[in-house]
């Protein structure tokens, strides 16, 4: 009898043996591993995945907000598997047909003037070569990034970020700066509409410009729409204003839409809604919907002829990986063949925004909706008056209670949620059907009663 192969071994495999492999052997981020009791999947498609028992969950979490062309999408594991049968692998030395075909598909869709990219596995990776690429075109050494961001868990790319989970790496890249960005229901700068909020955080960005001394600022780093730490959609004339004042000191604008791009807020790009054109533009996620792990930085053609006769001092074994590209190349056709990018878009208008003003109205535990495309926060509250948050900013332990409780019943209905904080993130496929949508935003309904338990009108 021949000896069982790798896949039929997996196939064969148990809820129970998954779940004891994991608890013994996988080391899990950002958790205290005592504590992990990850739920096995065993399959998924479209916009539901699987448990081992056969429960479907319709995932509002596009996993880790990278699932943008959906599960299994036939023409991107055809892609896959085509590539994989002609060539595995191949070091970034040489040229090779998926990783070209890709960067120009990419270069295509970016706006005007950033005509190459650089390859990386993920966005960390990205972020931190657009701080090198920044520093050595400006020869600058500081970096300005705002409190709520998250750009990733490398050494340069946690110290960019300005959420707690910086805290425990620091001291870390010298030269990186915190300003505050917009965000008008929780206002830093005591506004009292959008407008307000985007003149006096352009204000507030240039007095830091000021005593930090612009002439030693290499870059500014924005995700277009801030993503984890709470999907804050910029107002009008905000970026634009960066641009300016980028402009009038000689620094580098880095967009970071390692989440926010490739359809998410309905465009191919978040700053497109803007018309505002950076320097470098990060991305990953759903570039392939994560399929293979791939990132990457768009270089406007003024940063790309830094390094025509000078090297770039940076590179990855697996920057452009065929079997990414491949993948990316799939996606990329299918996004604009199947008009994935307009369903997005559609979904916000029509759907999604829509709907969740509606439940708004109707729960006191929600203090604000707001969003693009498939890219929504519903921030919950104790009390609207005062705004109080559900749980209080970088909570732990029992405070956590409320949001544990509302996850839980998403759960136990069948939908997926995307929660940070006093969040809920309503951030499905792109290629989620309006019935889908509508679907999950009726279990959001019923779950959010158990948030209403906790405040002032309930």
């Amino acid at each position: 009898m021949s000896a069982p192969t790798s896949a039929s071994r997996l196939a064969a495999m148990t809820e129970a043996d998954v779940r004891a492999l994991d608890r013994a052997h996988v080391f899990h981020s950002w958790s205290a591993q005592g504590a992990v009791d990850a739920l096995p999947i065993a399959r998924a498609r479209g916009s539901y995945f699987w448990d081992y028992a056969g429960k479907r969950y319709l995932d509002f979490s596009s996993q880790l907000v990278n699932v943008n062309i959906g599960y299994q999408h036939p023409k991107v594991v055809a892609a896959i598997q085509e590539q994989a049968a002609r060539l595995t692998t191949i070091q970034p030395a040489f040229a090779n047909d998926a990783r070209s075909e890709a960067a120009r598909l990419i270069t295509e869709v970016a706006p005007a003037g950033l005509g190459s990219v650089f390859f990386t596995s993920g966005g960390a990776e990205a972020n931190e070569n657009a701080i090198r690429m920044a520093r050595l075109h400006t020869g600058r050494h500081k970096v300005l990034a705002t409190y709520r961001s998250y750009h990733g868990a490398t050494a340069g790319s946690i110290t960019l970020t300005g959420d707690p989970r910086r805290w425990p790496s620091e001291p870390g890249y010298p030269g990186v700066v915190h300003f505050w960005g917009p965000y008008t229901y929780r206002s830093a700068f005591h506004s009292e509409d959008d407008a307000q909020e985007a003149e006096r955080a352009l204000a507030h960005l240039r007095d830091t410009l000021m005593v930090e001394g612009p002439h030693t600022v290499a870059a500014v780093v924005l995700e277009t729409v801030v993503g984890t730490n709470g999907i804050l959609v910029p107002p009008d004339g905000y970026l634009a204003g960066v641009r300016a004042l980028c402009d009038e000191h000689g620094i580098l604008l880095i967009a970071d839409e390692v989440m926010a791009g490739f359809g998410r807020c309905g465009e191919w790009f978040a700053i497109d809604r803007w018309g505002v054109t950076p320097d470098l533009i990060t991305f990953a996620k759903g570039v392939n919907s994560g399929y293979v792990p791939l990132g990457g930085v768009i270089l406007s053609d003024p940063v790309r002829d830094t390094f025509t006769d000078r090297a770039y001092p940076g590179g990855l074994t697996y920057s452009g990986h065929p079997l990414a590209c491949a993948s990316a190349v799939a996606s990329i056709n299918a996004l604009r063949e199947e008009g994935i990018i307009d369903n997005a878009r559609m979904l916000g208008e029509s759907v999604i925004g829509p709907r969740l003003r509606e439940i708004a109205s109707r729960h006191p535990s929600v203090g604000e909706v707001r969003g693009l495309g498939v890219f929504w926060a519903v921030e919950l509250v104790r009390d609207r008056a005062t705004r109080e948050p559900l749980v209080p900013f970088n909570a732990a332990g029992e405070a956590t209670t409320p949001m544990a409780r509302f996850a839980a019943a998403c759960k136990d209905r069948g939908l997926w949620p995307f929660t940070n904080v006093n969040r809920t993130h309503v951030v499905p496929p792109c290629t989620t059907t309006a019935a889908e949508a509508e679907e999950g935003l009726a279990i959001l309904d019923e779950a959010l009663a158990v948030a209403d338990e906790y405040t002032s009108g309930a």
